[in-house]
């Protein structure tokens, strides 16, 4: 059987180009004992990738030049040699970017019943988890305090204000496009929401704050996190997700010292990577499937269609492309 995947042709410099992949035909045997044979269903593309595109140390290997780039993806058992999957299953897994590919059983995992498949990418995926995990572990809002979320119309930054607003706090939320402010304000809850491209970030983190920050879920980075640092409370917690605004720099730039503010709040800032917390993952698929069924939970998708599509959705990602989760179907 013949199969297409999409390998990393260059290590991309800046911004990822479509230059930067490679579409290849391969040859698909048949499943072993214990493997499976899958088709995607759907891809997701997300920010952290791109750090697994340059040679550089980091918390998880780069990708290999020539080799398919892996990720979240759900996808139909086709043909089984596994005691523990039956053709037609539907299963999620870090997979290779392919139209078909053989793993072993224990690389994948069946898909909830009752949820959309697609959120296995999504709310009740990497992304739910990370907004979990970073806002009640770290941050650990209390009601009434003030909370502020970069990024967040991003998959990320959705789910971390509803959850926010779940526990009562205020939310003010940073955003690139007008579409993105009355989305966050409409769909997700938001109390005030600044679009940081046509606004003065500075002006309206005072007009929104006037009592301070307590809480800063940060997926950007640079000078809005420097903006908003300046601004927190005593005691206040940071929840260090990424730095979306840094990802594609060739010299990352020399921000304002921000370690003194940290001293004179006595603030915690605190960096994470979501499989730091793998034992607790039943824990917040159980609460985050809750929040879901019960609608206090929202979420949305940007479904991009086609497998020739994926690279085009994931550069999407670095022009803000995505309002919410972005999903290639197959």
């Amino acid at each position: 059987m013949k199969a297409k995947q999409i390998v990393l042709a260059t290590r991309p410099i800046g911004v990822p180009k479509f230059e930067d992949f490679r579409f290849e035909e391969v040859n698909v045997g048949s499943p072993q004992k214990g493997e499976v044979m899958l088709q995607p269903l759907y891809v997701s593309v997300d920010p952290y990738m791109r750090g697994r595109m340059s040679d550089s140390k980091s918390y998880v290997p780069p990708f290999e030049l020539g080799q398919p780039i892996v990720g979240g993806i759900v996808s139909t058992v086709v043909e089984s040699n596994s005691d523990l999957f039956k053709k037609g299953d539907t299963v999620h897994g870090l997979l290779p970017w392919a139209t078909t590919c053989i793993v072993s059983e224990k690389e994948i995992s069946k898909t909830f019943p009752g949820i959309s498949p697609s959120y296995h990418l999504g709310i009740v995926g990497m992304p739910g988890l990370t907004a979990y995990f970073g806002l009640t572990d770290i941050c650990r809002p209390k009601e009434g305090e003030t909370v502020v979320v970069s990024g967040a119309a991003g998959a990320v930054g959705t789910v971390v204000g509803q959850i926010a607003k779940i526990k009562g706090c205020r939310v003010v939320g940073i955003a690139g496009t007008q579409e993105k402010v009355e989305l966050l304000r409409n769909s997700f809850g938001y109390d005030e929401v600044i679009n940081y491209k046509t606004e003065d970030v500075e002006e309206m983190l005072d007009k929104y704050c006037p009592n301070g920050i307590d809480c800063y879920y940060d997926n950007v980075g640079g000078n809005i996190t420097d903006y908003v640092i300046q601004r927190f409370n005593r005691y206040a917690r940071m929840a260090l997700c990424g730095q979306i605004s840094l990802y594609n720099s060739t010299d990352i730039p020399m921000g304002p010292r921000i370690l003194p503010a940290i001293l004179k709040t006595s603030s915690l800032i605190k960096g994470f990577i979501v499989r730091d917390y793998m034992d607790r993952f039943p824990e917040a698929i159980n609460q985050l499937s809750i929040w879901v069924n019960e609608g206090q939970l929202n979420y949305k998708e940007t479904i991009v269609e086609g497998f020739d599509n994926i690279p085009k959705a994931f550069i999407g990602l670095f022009k803000g492309s995505n309002e919410g989760k972005m999903i290639v179907k197959i």
